[in-house]
C-alpha cells in the first residue's frame, strides 16, 4: 500500500519515508488477463483429446481460428502460426531465400534472437544504429546498404516504432525484402502491415502469451508456402492434415516449428482481449508520461505514433550514466519495484541481450558447428571487416550508457500510476535540481 500522510521530501534511499512499500504487478502484460476464458478453450482442446493442429479424434480447430482472426485483423492474405517468435524469424528469413554471401541488415538495440535467426542460415548480421526513437535510423540504414544486403530486420523496439514507413520505401526501392518483428501501430496503420513478411511472439513479456508461440503474416502465396513448407517437416499438407511431398517446389527442409492446439486455445482467448490489453497499458504509460514530461532533465522517448504505441515500456535518457543509475536507485528505492525478479525500472545497462555488444557470441563470431560455420563460409569471407563490438553503433551506446526504463504493466490501479508519477519527481526534485 502507499504511505499515509504528508509525503515526505527526503528520499527514502536517503532515509526518508517511500512513496509505497506494496509491490507493482508483475510486467507481464498477457498474463494478467488469463481467466476463465483461456480455461474454457484449453479445456475443449483436452476433451477433445486433439492437441495436434493438423488432425485428431475431434479436432477443435484452435490454431485455424486463431490465423483466421489475425488475417482480418492486419488485412493480411496469409497468416501462419508457430511455436514461437525465434522460429518465426527464423522461417521468415528461410523464406525469403536468406543464406551464405547475404547481409541481413539488423538494428543494434535488438533482442538476440534477432541476430541468431540470420547466424543459423548462414548469412551475416550488418548492424545499423538507432535514433531517438530507439529504432532502426533510416540514415544509417542507407549508409549500410551495398551489394550483399538482402534483407532488413524492422525491430518495432519497446512497444513502439520508428520509421518503418520510410523504411518500407528504401526497401522497395532497393529490391529489398522487409521483414517486421512487430508490436502495435504507426500512423494509422497496424504494426505487421508493412513489411513483406511480420512476425509477431506470443511468449510471456509480450501483450498477448501462450506462454510460447508466434505468428508469421504475409500477402504473397509463394513466401507462405515456403514458410509453411519450412515451418512444418519442408513439405505442404493434404486437405487430411498429411503430409504431401508432391509439389517439387516446396520439397524443403523443415524445423517442426508448428503451434500445438494447446497453445493455439490460449493465443486465441488472449487476441480476443488484445485491444482491451493494450488500451490498459497505454492509457496507463500516458498517463504516467504527461507527469513525467513536465520534469526538466528527462529526455523521453520520441514516439511517433501515439495511438501506435502498445504501451509496455517507457524509455528515457538522463544527462549522464552515473545520474540515471541514481535515478533508477532512488526512484526504487521510493517502491517502484515489483516482486522478486521483475524489471519494474532499471537503467539500460541493465537490458543485457537487448544490445549488441552484449551479445558475445556476436562479438566474438562464435558457431555451433566445428567448421565455423557461417564465419567460415568461403561466401562470406567479407565478414572480416565488420566489428561488431562495442563503439560500432555510437548512438545505441550513448542510450545504453545514459538510459533507463521503466515496464508498465496491464493492471495498474489509478494509486499505483499516481505513485509511479509521484516517485519520478520527488527523487528529480532533488537529484535533478540546477
Amino acid at each position: 500500500m502507499t504511505t499515509d500522510g504528508k509525503q515526505s521530501t527526503a528520499l527514502a534511499i536517503n532515509g526518508g519515508t517511500p512513496i509505497r512499500t506494496e509491490p507493482l504487478p508483475w510486467e507481464l502484460p498477457g498474463a494478467h488477463w488469463i481467466g476463465d476464458e483461456e480455461l474454457d478453450l484449453v479445456s475443449r482442446v483436452v476433451r477433445a483429446q486433439s492437441p495436434f493442429r493438423y488432425y485428431g479424434a475431434d479436432l477443435q480447430h484452435m490454431v485455424d481460428q486463431l490465423e483466421g482472426e489475425w488475417q482480418t485483423r492486419l488485412s493480411r492474405k496469409h497468416a501462419l502460426a508457430v511455436n514461437c517468435g525465434t522460429q518465426a524469424l527464423h522461417i521468415c528469413l528461410a523464406a525469403m531465400g536468406v543464406g551464405p554471401g547475404d547481409e541481413v541488415l539488423v538494428p543494434g538495440y535488438m533482442w538476440v534472437s534477432c541476430i541468431s535467426a540470420v547466424v543459423r542460415l548462414g548469412a551475416i548480421p550488418r548492424l545499423v544504429d538507432i535514433d531517438d526513437t530507439f529504432c532502426m535510423s533510416v540514415t544509417d540504414l542507407e549508409a549500410k546498404l551495398n551489394s550483399r544486403s538482402k534483407a532488413i530486420l524492422y525491430v518495432n523496439m519497446s512497444g513502439a516504432p520508428g520509421h518503418i514507413d520510410q523504411i518500407k520505401d528504401l526497401a522497395k526501392q532497393r529490391g529489398l525484402w522487409l521483414l517486421e518483428d512487430c508490436c502495435a501501430g504507426s500512423r494509422g496503420q497496424p504494426c505487421g502491415a508493412f513489411g513483406d513478411m511480420a512476425i509477431f511472439s506470443f511468449q510471456l513479456n509480450k501483450n498477448l502469451t501462450s506462454g510460447e508461440g508466434g505468428l508469421i503474416v504475409c500477402d504473397d502465396d509463394h513466401l507462405y508456402k515456403r514458410a509453411f513448407a519450412i515451418h512444418d517437416l519442408g513439405f505442404s499438407r493434404n486437405a487430411a492434415g498429411r503430409l504431401d511431398p508432391s509439389d517439387p517446389n516446396y520439397q524443403l527442409w523443415g524445423v517442426g516449428a508448428r503451434m500445438s492446439e494447446l497453445s493455439g486455445a490460449m493465443a486465441l482467448a488472449q487476441t480476443r482481449k488484445l485491444d482491451q490489453i493494450t488500451a490498459a497499458m497505454r492509457t496507463a504509460k500516458w498517463r504516467i508520461r504527461e507527469r513525467l514530461a513536465a520534469i526538466p532533465g528527462i529526455d523521453l522517448r520520441n514516439v511517433l505514433d501515439p495511438s501506435g504505441d502498445s504501451g509496455p515500456f517507457m524509455l528515457m535518457r538522463f544527462q549522464t550514466g552515473a545520474l540515471a543509475q541514481q535515478i533508477v536507485e532512488a526512484v526504487r528505492a521510493e517502491g517502484v519495484r515489483g516482486p522478486e525478479g521483475s524489471l519494474a525500472c532499471l537503467t539500460l545497462k541493465d537490458w543485457g541481450l537487448h544490445w549488441y555488444f552484449n551479445v558475445q557470441s556476436l562479438v566474438h563470431k562464435r558457431s555451433i558447428a566445428d567448421s565455423g560455420f557461417p564465419w567460415s563460409h568461403p561466401d562470406n569471407a567479407f565478414h572480416a571487416q565488420i566489428d561488431y563490438s562495442r563503439g560500432t553503433l555510437p548512438v545505441c551506446d550513448h542510450y545504453h550508457d545514459r538510459g533507463a526504463l521503466l515496464t508498465v504493466a496491464s493492471r495498474l490501479s489509478d494509486q499505483d500510476i499516481d505513485d509511479i508519477a509521484s516517485a519520478f519527481e520527488k527523487v528529480c526534485g532533488v537529484l535533478l535540481m540546477p
